[in-house]
């Protein structure tokens, strides 16, 4: 039997916040315990004592194996880059977000999903990561290669997450369509003067593409009996289709009326960090702090931004009237655990995984110091 001790610590349970020690046996959470103990232990300072993050849909992965327009990095040392920067943020758990359905001709997302799913589960059976890695598969349904890549991806790998996307202008994200020219143009993807015939293309990809893929995509998760969760939702309708779909997690809703109708049926709503941390969305949708504030929110996810799970956490806690820090740190732990079906972590709690961090606040900035999984270090 391994017994590891973390004392003097102010230790985040779901529901309260604990003066006291950790004990960990063989990697599990053994018993939470009031007050310092004396023999030897992991000294935590006083510093917070939290559960490992769980992140259900992270793109940054994609940032390190194409860190450059035409160059691809190879893929192994590429996801455990990404791994590392990843276990600094406190992410313990995370679900890395590979593309099926390209809308570029040449595009090779379908290639490029296929090797970093075998890439990550190579690094990860070799002993070479530091977090737990899980395959989320988001699916754009206008594109004529979806059901294909989809198809490609899962043989590559076990799928364990699929969401349902359409980043068509006029839908969803971009109900807007003067939100999808400035999106567009101002990430320099399309020139001014061709953005009309290239909204014109892409809306007639819809048209073509989008139901044959739905039908396609959902099949192969009831098939893989793997979770699915809608994108952008902007309407009570689009809240009622993915409820009909079989959809567990509402990603990202755009509106106040989508996130509430998806909390009131029971979806896991999810909104984006990076959204807390900012103040407001990068699309000009609703603002995260705000579905916090109404009681709509469940999971945050870092999206593109790692590192902002943890800030945005405290950041809830200190803003939104009502919220306290346990609450809050649930968001990032034990509420996207269990929207994931993961039952063995996101909480200090007997018999549950010891995935591990500690947090020192500095000047009302939350800094990791420490982390572990399963009571290793690895951080």
């Amino acid at each position: 039997m391994i017994e590891t001790l973390f004392t003097n610590a102010r230790i985040l349970l779901p529901d309260e916040i604990v003066e006291g020690t950790v004990i960990v046996r063989d990697g599990k959470v053994f018993e939470v315990v009031q007050g310092k103990v004396a023999a030897s232990a992991e000294d935590m300072d006083s510093d917070y004592l939290i559960p490992g993050l769980v992140e259900l849909h992270t793109d940054h992965l994609e940032s390190h194996y194409l860190p450059r327009p035409g160059v691809a990095w190879p893929a192994i040392p590429a996801v455990m880059a990404h791994d590392a920067q990843i276990a600094a943020a406190g992410i313990t758990t995370v679900f890395d977000a590979l593309r099926a359905g390209a809308f570029e001709p040449g595009d090779r997302s379908a290639r490029e999903a296929m090797s970093l799913c075998a890439a990550i589960f190579e690094a990860q059976d070799s002993g070479r990561l530091r977090a737990q890695h899980f395959i989320h598969l988001r699916c754009e349904l206008p594109c004529a290669d979806t059901a294909e890549s989809a198809e490609m991806t899962a043989k590559a790998g076990r799928l364990h997450l699929i969401s349902i996307m359409d980043h068509t202008p006029g839908a969803r994200q971009f109900v807007s369509i003067d939100k999808f020219r400035e999106y567009y143009i101002g990430k320099k993807l399309i020139l001014p003067e061709q953005m009309d015939d290239y909204i014109a293309v892409r809306q007639q990809m819809q048209a073509r593409h989008a139901g044959p893929n739905k039908q396609a995509i959902l099949a192969l998760a009831a098939r893989l009996g793997v979770r699915l969760a809608s994108h952008d939702d902007a309407t009570e309708a689009h809240v009622e289709e993915a409820i009909a779909d079989g959809v567990a997690i509402a990603e990202f809703p755009t509106t106040r009326e989508a996130a509430q109708a998806a909390h009131r049926n029971g979806l896991a709503v999810l909104m984006g960090a990076p959204n807390v941390v900012r103040g407001k969305s990068h699309s000009g949708n609703i603002s995260a702090s705000d579905v916090a504030a109404s009681g709509y929110l469940d999971v945050l996810s870092s999206d593109y931004v790692p590192s902002s799970l943890l800030p945005a956490a405290f950041r809830l806690a200190d803003t939104v009237p009502g919220m306290s820090l346990p609450a809050a740190i649930c968001t990032i732990t034990l509420n996207p655990a269990r929207a994931a079906g993961l039952d063995d972590r996101g909480a200090i709690e007997p018999h549950r995984r010891a995935d591990l961090v500690q947090v020192r606040v500095r000047d009302g900035i939350p800094v990791v110091r420490r982390v572990w999984r399963e009571g290793v270090r690895v951080m």
